[in-house]
């Protein structure tokens, strides 16, 4: 459940629009330093992702695994599962009406049959 409580940040600070610059443009194109500064956090991003090693990409996705199956059994404990008696009513309700359809449609089948017959 870490996961789903976790807040997600953002890296990059939101900057609110001038009354000056035009309308249409951006920061960056009104301002060659915004260009710049842009670049140097692309590259600085770039060297901050390295790659993880193939043993640490194993022990990553293990790691994924158990908080999954984590998240599953709090999940789980907050299911209300149903009575011994609601299951039981329940099962019995369902079978009586799939009896009652079934045969309604095999005397709905049975006259159709006699009326294509009397037809031929």
């Amino acid at each position: 459940m870490g996961r789903l409580q976790k807040k997600k940040t953002s890296h990059v600070k939101t900057k609110k629009k001038k009354k000056g610059s035009t309308p249409g443009l951006s920061e960056a194109t009104n301002n060659p330093a915004a260009i710049l500064r842009k670049e140097r956090n692309i590259s600085i991003n770039r060297s901050l992702t390295k790659k993880v090693p193939s043993e640490g990409k194993l022990a990553v996705k293990l790691n994924k695994g158990l908080q999954f199956l984590r998240e599953v059994n709090v999940e789980l404990k907050k299911v209300t599962w149903p009575t011994r008696k609601q299951t039981v009513g329940l099962s019995v309700v369902v079978i009586v009406l799939v009896l009652i359809i079934s045969l309604f449609l095999g005397l709905i089948d049975i006259g159709l049959s006699s009326l294509i017959r009397l037809i031929l």
